[in-house]
C-alpha cells in the first residue's frame, strides 16, 4: 500500500512540476517576445534620413542600436539592404512583411534561413528621403523548447527532493490510516466495541458494534444451555469464519479508498468515485449483517401480491390448531368480520397469524384464554392476538423479533420455540409495510396487533 500511494504521488508531483514548467516558460517566452517587440518598434523609429538607404546605412544603424539586424525591403519584396547578410532573396512571402504591407507593421518569430538561427522580426512601413519602404529590425531570442530544456536541471532535482518528500509522507499516511483501521479489525474480530477514528468509517463501525452485539446476546443464550453447547461453539466458529471472510474484501477496499482521500491523491471525478465506491462496500457489509439477523429467507420479493380472504383464513387456521387449544384446555374467544382481505400473498399472511397464533397456545397457561380478532379499520385491517401466558419483560420488549430470542428460556426449544417465529413475522411485516406492536404484563400475557394495508 505504501509503494501505491509513492508511486501516486510521486506521479502526481512530476505531472504537476511538468504542467508547471511548460507553463512558466510559456509565459516566460510570452512576456519576453512582447518585452522585445516594444523594444523594436521604439528602436525603429530612430531610422530616418539621416541614414543611406544602402548597406553602409543600414550597418551604422544596427550599430547604434547594439548589433541588432537591420533590413531595408522594398515594396514589391525586394531587399534593398542587410546588415547582416547579402542575400537579396525576395522577402515578399515573409509573414511580417505581408503583415506590414497590409496594416502597416508585421510581427513574427522563426528561424532566419539565411542564418539559421531562430529570429524575433519586426517589419513597419516607412517612408525615408521620400522613398516608400520597409524597415524590418530583428534580434534572436530563445525558442519556447529551448527555455523548456533549460529547466531539466531544475526540474530534475525537484523530483529528487519530491520522491524522499513523497516517501516519507507515505509511510506516515499509511501509519496513520491503517493503524486505526487495523485497531477497527481486531477489535471487531475479538468481538469487541469499535470507535470509528474517522467520519467515513462511521457506518462501517455503526455496523460492527452492532454485529458485535448481536453475536454476544446469542453466544451468552447459546452457551447457557448445556443441552446445545458442541451447536453454539460450532455456530460461534462458523460465524466467524464466515464474517470475517466476508468482511475482508470490503474493509480491504474500504481501507484503501481512504488512504487514497486522506492523502489527496484523487481528482474531483476520481474522488467522487471513491466515494461510490466506499458508499457500496458499506451497503455490503450492511447486506451481511442483515443475512446474519435473519435466519432464512423468506419468499422473493418480486412475486406479485393479490387479494387474499383474511378472514377465511383466518377461521381455517383456527380450524387446524384446534387440537393445541384441547390439550391445554385453553377458551378461545373469537371476532372476526367476514370478507376482510388484504393485498399481500396467502403464504404470508398464513405466515403472520399462523405463528402469532401459535406462539399464544405454546406459552400461554394451561386453562388460559386466548383471544383473536380481525376486524376493519379506518387504514386496512387489524389483526389481534391477546393471551393469559407467561408474557414478556419489559427489558425483553424491543429484542423479542430478534432472531433465535425466546421469552421462557425454559422450552429449550422442546416445543419448536427457538425464537425464529417472530423474527419471520416481522420480517413479512416490514416488506408489507404493516405495523406490528406488542404490549404485555410480565406474568400476565402478551397482546400482539397488526395493522395490514388493504
Amino acid at each position: 500500500m505504501r509503494i501505491k500511494i509513492l508511486l501516486i504521488s510521486q506521479l502526481v508531483i512530476t505531472l504537476i512540476l511538468a504542467a508547471f514548467s511548460v507553463l512558466s516558460s510559456w509565459l516566460f517566452y510570452q512576456t519576453l517576445t512582447k518585452e522585445k517587440t516594444s523594444e523594436l518598434k521604439v528602436q525603429a523609429a530612430f531610422f530616418d534620413e539621416s541614414y543611406t538607404l544602402d548597406e553602409m546605412g543600414v550597418k551604422s544603424f544596427s550599430e547604434k542600436l547594439g548589433g541588432a539586424r537591420v533590413t531595408l525591403i522594398a515594396l514589391d519584396g525586394t531587399v534593398v539592404a542587410d546588415s547582416s547578410s547579402k542575400s537579396k532573396e525576395n522577402h515578399l512571402g515573409r509573414e511580417e512583411v505581408k503583415e506590414a504591407l497590409s496594416s502597416g507593421e508585421g510581427i513574427a518569430v522563426r528561424k532566419s534561413s539565411t542564418l539559421d538561427k531562430e529570429y524575433l522580426y519586426y517589419c513597419v512601413k516607412a517612408a525615408v528621403n521620400g522613398e516608400e519602404l520597409l524597415v524590418r529590425l530583428s534580434v534572436t531570442t530563445d525558442t519556447l523548447a529551448a527555455l523548456l530544456l533549460s529547466t531539466l536541471p531544475t526540474l530534475f532535482w525537484f523530483l529528487v527532493v519530491g520522491f524522499f518528500i513523497c516517501f516519507l509522507l507515505a509511510y506516515i499516511q499509511t501509519e496513520y490510516v491503517l493503524r486505526p483501521v487495523k485497531r477497527i479489525a481486531k477489535n471487531a474480530a475479538l468481538n469487541l466495541k469499535v470507535e470509528a477514528p474517522y467520519k467515513e468509517l462511521k457506518p462501517v463501525v455503526d455496523i460492527l458494534n452492532m454485529r458485535n452485539k448481536q453475536v454476544s446476546e446469542k453466544m451468552a443464550e447459546l452457551l447457557d444451555k448445556k443441552e446445545i453447547a458442541e451447536k453454539a461453539k460450532r455456530s460461534k466458529d462458523d460465524f466467524i469464519a464466515n464474517v470475517t471472510h466476508e468482511m475482508n474484501t470490503p474493509l480491504t477496499s474500504i481501507r484503501g479508498y481512504s488512504e487514497l482521500l486522506l492523502n489527496g491523491a484523487l481528482d474531483e471525478a476520481q474522488t467522487k468515485q471513491a466515494a461510490e465506491i466506499l458508499l457500496a462496500q458499506s451497503g455490503r457489509l450492511s447486506k451481511l449483517i442483515a443475512r446474519i439477523i435473519n435466519y432464512s429467507e423468506l419468499d422473493n420479493d418480486d412475486l406479485p401480491s393479490y387479494e387474499v380472504n383474511a378472514s377465511a383464513l383466518l377461521k381455517e387456521i383456527l380450524e387446524n390448531l384446534s387440537p393445541s387449544f384441547a390439550r391445554k384446555n385453553i377458551a378461545l374467544q373469537t371476532n372476526i368480520e367476514e370478507g376482510l382481505t388484504v393485498r399481500s400473498r396467502q403464504e404470508r399472511v398464513n405466515e403472520v397469524m399462523g405463528n402469532l397464533i401459535r406462539n399464544a397456545i405454546r406459552y400461554n397457561k394451561e386453562n388460559g384464554k386466548l383471544s383473536v380478532s380481525l376486524v376493519k379499520t379506518e387504514k386496512g385491517v387489524r389483526f389481534t392476538v391477546a393471551d393469559t401466558g407467561i408474557g414478556i419483560e419489559e427489558e425483553n420488549l424491543e429484542r423479542i423479533f430478534d432472531r433465535f430470542f425466546t421469552v421462557d428460556k425454559s422450552h429449550n426449544g422442546e416445543n419448536g420455540g427457538f425464537g425464529l417465529g417472530l423474527a419471520m413475522v416481522k420480517k413479512i411485516c416490514n416488506k408489507s409495510d404493516w405495523i406490528i406492536n406488542v404490549k404485555s404484563v410480565f406474568g400476565e400475557g402478551a397482546t400482539f396487533t397488526v395493522d395490514m394495508k388493504v
